[in-house]
């Protein structure tokens, strides 16, 4: 065996508790290695060295370098000690603290054991249930829809439907999100996540100067009231962009600074290298190279009150449903968990979402975010459907490896997306292949957490780098694709399903084929996708509940399938 891929990491990704008596154990091993059975060897640390259980885990999941055991236990004593014991060619062999050996000597166990020594009900991350049901759809706000027909146009400076530019301003607004929730719910989304609405002069609002106002270009806070509650009132939760890692320099704080440098109250809300600001040479650190976004000194402990406050007063004053966190990553960990326990403490069902482009686990572990945006698994369908790096071996393959890169509870609230308002259209970047598209779609629908769809995608908006990933939501209903519009519907549908809410992930592969199969209880649904470049011939057993590019029983490429069993 190879011993260096052996893989065990006590109270982290691989042992976590999911309630206060359950936890689930996972063991890394080399995927080339040949073994019998693995099993986990456990007891209550008090008595392990006199009495021990034994079960047997389940080979898992799969990536390019390793294979992963994986147990759930149930403890009637969660003061928890345990070993590895490995089945090769009618050998044992154990892995413990000292490594792999050939013998474990149960009486000494107190110094080389694995150990969870209790589940502090703390300690345990916990599901936001709705998320586990949640379709999401990401809006754009200057580019959805004009609601209010007579407030003040005299920012806009692009006619709706026009290709943006960085500076553009068409004229959507809150109410015209409002007005479509009707077209949302239909579609089958019932989490829309949108980006800034606080005052700012930007299309984009990332660069805030009031947090407590809604921008004028949107609206006002009684727009955004009425949004919610009429969400609400259709079974639709509303997450806002909070955007804590940087500021506008008009930010009344900032502007204090500008004037008055070191004598100002709020100086040290900025790190500043000097004892004033310098605008031309920029002495002091911003977001990017963005001289108007300056960041704010979250370590500062009247920052984090700033900020916390503002989180707070959007939950408490109109009962939203969830905080995506921008550039997420350069923030404290110390601030987001201060900000974790105040949110949580108002409204526990709020949602946590950080905008970490890689591996967040450090800020995964049920003290800070809930889940990210999952844009490694963007990049892994882009792999797949669009640069064709991978084929289904390597696609399972990436899908797997980022499963075993967080807990069960955070995956079962990642953000999985295949664009945003960040990166380009995923429609452009597959040669406006509808096929590929709506292929994708469905992976993202049948995966473990929330699908998120960027505004549009059902209209195959195209679109490259920002700002062009950003133009108008055509409401000419002429040009619609129906049939197209109609299997996306069908395929947001699918995520009301139980399995598809709850149920174990499996994902594997075959010459031409990748199979994404989620159990729950006596039930199991399948997902197969072809981008072979042939017509693959398959036999799909119980009932089809979605499908494209199926001919009798012939797969074509670019082809998938759902079925029931």
């Amino acid at each position: 065996m190879n011993k260096q891929a052996i893989l065990h990491i006590p109270e982290s990704k691989f042992c976590y508790p999911v309630n206060q008596n359950t936890i689930i154990l996972r063991l890394r091993m080399d995927k080339e290695d040949k073994v019998d059975r693995v099993e986990v060897v456990y007891g209550c640390k008090y008595k392990y060295h006199a009495e021990q259980k034994t079960a047997v885990m389940k080979e898992k999941y799969k990536d390019d370098l390793f294979k992963y055991y994986e147990i759930e236990l149930e403890l009637e004593d969660v003061r928890l000690s345990y070993v590895f014991k490995i089945w090769r060619n009618q050998k044992t062999y154990y892995f413990s603290e000292d490594g792999l050996t050939s013998a474990y000597d149960f009486k000494l166990s107190y110094y080389n054991s694995f150990q969870l020594p209790y589940i502090n009900k703390n300690d345990i991350h916990e599901v936001v249930e709705w998320m586990q049901g949640a379709v999401f759809y990401e809006i754009f706000i200057d580019r959805f829809h004009q609601g209010l027909i007579h407030k003040d146009a005299d920012y806009i400076n692009l006619e709706w439907g026009g290709i943006p530019n960085p500076k553009s301003f068409t004229g959507g607004d809150i109410p015209g999100i409002t007005q479509k929730l009707d077209y949302l719910k239909e579609l089958g989304v019932n989490g829309i996540y949108l980006t800034p609405v606080f005052e700012s002069i930007s299309n984009h609002k990332y660069d805030i100067s009031n947090y407590k106002k809604i921008d004028r270009h949107f609206g006002t806070n009684e727009d955004l009231y009425k949004l919610v509650n009429e969400a609400h009132q259709r079974g639709m939760k509303i997450v806002l962009d909070a955007v804590f890692n940087h500021c506008s320099d008009l930010l009344p704080q900032f502007q204090d600074v500008l004037e008055k440098g070191r004598e100002s109250a709020y100086f040290d809300w900025f790190m500043i290298d000097g004892d004033r600001i310098d605008t031309q040479n920029i002495n002091y650190e911003v977001f990017g190279y963005s001289e108007y976004m300056p960041k704010l000194n979250t370590n500062n402990t009247e920052v984090q009150e700033f900020l916390v406050d503002i989180a707070l007063f959007w939950i408490k004053e109109y009962d939203i449903d969830g905080w995506r966190l921008d550039v997420s990553d350069e923030v404290s960990h110390q601030f987001w968990r201060r900000l974790r326990e105040a949110v949580k403490k108002v409204k526990p069902d709020c949602v946590i979402i950080g905008e970490n482009w890689h591996d967040a686990n450090a800020f995964l572990q049920g003290d800070q975010y809930d889940s990210i945006m999952n844009y490694a698994f963007t990049k892994a369908c882009l792999d797949y459907y669009a640069f064709q790096t991978v084929n289904a071996q390597g696609f399972a393959e990436k899908l797997n490896h980022l499963l075993m890169r967080n807990s069960g509870q955070v995956n079962a609230m990642m953000l999985n997306l295949l664009d945003s308002h960040d990166t380009d259209r995923f429609f452009t970047s597959v040669n406006k292949n509808k096929d590929r598209l709506l292929s994708a779609i469905a992976v993202m629908c049948v995966h473990v957490g929330a699908p998120c769809i960027y505004y549009g995608t059902e209209l195959y908006l195209e679109g490259g780098y920002d700002p062009d990933n950003r133009r108008c939501f055509d409401w000419d209903e002429s040009r619609w694709d129906l049939p197209f519009m109609q299997k996306i519907k069908n395929l947001l549908s699918l995520k009301q399903k139980p399995e598809l809410q709850k149920g174990e992930i499996c994902i594997s592969y075959d010459e031409n084929l990748c199979y994404i199969i989620r159990t729950f209880e006596n039930s199991e649904i399948t997902l197969i996708l072809n981008q072979s470049g042939k017509t693959v011939p398959i036999r799909p057993t119980g009932t089809i509940l979605a499908q494209n590019k199926l001919l009798e029983c012939n797969l074509l490429t670019d082809g998938f399938v759902v079925y029931e069993n």
